[in-house]
């Protein structure tokens, strides 16, 4: 299981928070307007969930998932190929002294919004916190 980054330490500061959602809306308009030339990408709806950046700001990594979860890998491979293009519009559209690298994983929350509703739904887990 992999670690959650925001459980260890003190977190993200304010500014590397402002840039990930700065990037966030930046990689959101990118995919939705089509402005990437690459038919695989624009062929999909894909939703950016969150974006994490390094506290020097040099690394931003896109949590994103394609809508209803369909060819996630085949859509995560399009956009490693296209991340060159990607960090010129981001570099274009948010003024930061170093553009970012630009890294994609696919967003697990909605996987774990249903693993949690499920634990909880366990007659042991109801038994216990009705106590």
């Amino acid at each position: 299981m992999a670690k959650n980054r925001h459980l260890d330490g003190p977190g993200p500061s304010q500014r590397q928070l402002r840039v990930g959602e700065l990037i966030r809306r930046t990689l959101s308009d990118v995919l939705t307007r089509g402005a990437v030339h690459d038919p695989d990408l624009n062929a999909v709806s894909i939703t950016v969930g969150e974006v994490r950046t390094s506290p020097d700001l040099r690394v931003a990594t896109a949590f994103v998932l394609p809508l209803g979860g369909d060819g996630a890998q085949e859509t995560l491979e399009a956009l490693r190929r296209n991340r060159h293009e990607l960090r010129r519009a981001v570099a274009k559209a948010v003024k930061l002294k170093f553009s970012p690298e630009l890294r994609f994983a696919l967003d697990d929350t909605f996987d774990r919004m249903d693993e949690t509703r499920r634990l909880f739904s366990q007659d042991t887990v109801r038994r216990d916190l009705d106590d």
